[in-house]
């Protein structure tokens, strides 16, 4: 079953036509986690408060100070408020796209246009990342390159470089006493010898295919396959995705729930070998509709804030800590963000149904609604400097106005920890056009080492 599942994906552009442009070999064993807030988080009521605003701007959580002198946050985060020296806030995001799916497009691939696509133009980071480490020869880990645990899939993915550069999906409650992970792992050496003897015999039946492989898609198979047999036989890889092996002190500090389990079994995947590890924050512990989407007619803005916020410092704090604390901070970059902020200004709809962090149907509530002109992402690890701040918006939070970045900053900084130079590297299109993977912006400067 296991072969099977990873030889039905498809392979349209498996293996197509190698990007040219080498990676800079000193950074090959470099990884990237991206916690992703699906939906938008707002940029006011965490990482950018104004405290001197007029309450319809400001919202009603305090201000708190943080570790780093003149950095403050709200009263919902303090446990990062605690470690703000571990990371460094860039308050100057900015993209021009007010949808969710061509949001999600202008900051994970870069693509400009502001409309809102059903599916990607241009591949995410994350598949671009994948496809270039994918050719180093010389990688000797059984784990896959990009993994994700319940990883963000809307609006985003590998596009024309085809579905064998998606991430190796995790999926499920990680908190869950059944989890487990499916194709890692067999129950016991006879299974493993049976699967091989199969592997082997699918071999010899292929011969005749072979003649007629035009397109190298059988060779593709072939390295598919290897990473499969590779994931279902080898001992560390299963060991990798054991939360089991974790100390009960450790799985209680990011926090018994999905969101502090993700976070755990990402960091423990990346230590493991896993270059490119993605997770999104939502389901049930976002409140009634399961994301940030914080429109009134969701969720009362602030209830949905508070609701969730417990968990979300708790978890991204354990990561940050443990990043710094088991001596991955030079080797791994952490990024969280959404696809934009919510608007400075709340304003007051009828909710359209009653649940988590919202009112019955019909009582009038306050929301935020999207703003790609102004928000908030943090980064630590990376070898980056912390404790700092990059850029600013404006008294009422509606603009970055000081060192102000977009997407392509974003993209060329995380490519710039990946040794990657983004506006070196073509890699033909569906049409055969070599396309750059990101053809503005420059690494932001605080943010590399």
């Amino acid at each position: 079953m296991g072969l099977a599942g990873f030889a039905s994906l498809s392979l349209p552009g498996m293996l197509r036509l190698r990007a040219e442009s080498p990676a800079d070999p000193s950074r090959k064993k470099n990884a990237v986690i991206m916690v992703w807030q699906p939906g938008g988080c707002s940029h006011i009521d965490t990482y950018d408060p104004k405290p001197n605003a007029p309450v319809e701007y400001g919202g009603p959580f305090s201000t708190i100070q943080t570790k780093v002198p003149g950095l403050n946050f709200t009263e919902l985060l303090p446990m990062q408020a605690a470690i703000a020296d571990k990371f460094t806030v860039l308050r100057s995001m900015r993209q021009t796209a007010g949808g969710h799916p061509a949001g999600s497009m202008q900051l994970l691939s870069g693509d400009p246009d502001t409309r809102d696509k059903p599916a990607p133009r241009l591949p995410d980071w994350m598949s671009i990342a994948n496809y270039m480490r994918s050719q180093n020869t010389e990688r000797n880990n059984p784990l896959p390159i990009y993994a994700g645990v319940n990883p963000p899939t809307n609006y985003t993915g590998p596009a024309y470089l085809g579905d064998a550069y998606a991430p190796f999906a995790v999926t499920g409650d990680p908190n869950s006493p059944s989890f487990s992970v499916p194709n890692i792992g067999v129950a016991n050496p006879g299974e493993a010898i049976h699967l091989e003897r199969r592997a082997s015999l699918r071999q010899r039946l292929d011969t005749l295919e072979r003649a007629f492989d035009k397109a190298g898609e059988m060779d593709a198979l072939d390295e598919f396959e290897t990473q499969a047999m590779t994931l279902l036989t080898n001992p560390k890889a299963k060991e990798a995705f054991d939360l089991s092996q974790e100390d009960d002190k450790t799985r209680d500090r990011y926090g018994r729930n999905t969101w502090g389990q993700q976070l755990l079994l990402a960091r423990r995947l990346v230590e493991a070998g896993v270059e490119i590890l993605t997770t999104s924050l939502h389901g049930p512990l976002c409140g009634r509709v399961s994301n940030w989407d914080d429109h009134a007619v969701n969720h009362h803005v602030f209830d949905a804030l508070k609701f969730r916020a417990q968990a979300y410092d708790q978890a991204v704090s354990a990561l940050i800590e443990d990043v710094y604390q088991r001596g991955l901070s030079e080797r791994v970059l952490v990024v969280v963000t959404g696809e934009f902020g919510r608007t400075p200004k709340v304003n007051y709809q009828p909710s359209t149904g009653a649940g988590n962090a919202s009112a019955a149907a019909g009582t009038k509530q306050p929301g935020r609604d999207h703003w790609p002109r102004a928000f908030s992402n943090i980064w630590a690890g990376g070898g980056i400097e912390t404790g700092r701040v990059i850029g600013a918006t404006d008294k009422l939070g509606e603009d970055s106005v000081e060192r102000i970045c977009g997407p392509g900053d974003f993209l060329s900084t995380i490519y710039h920890h990946l040794g990657i130079d983004g506006r070196k590297v073509f890699i033909k299109d569906f049409n055969g056009r070599p396309t750059p993977i990101i053809d503005h912006g420059e690494p932001i400067p605080e943010l590399i080492s």
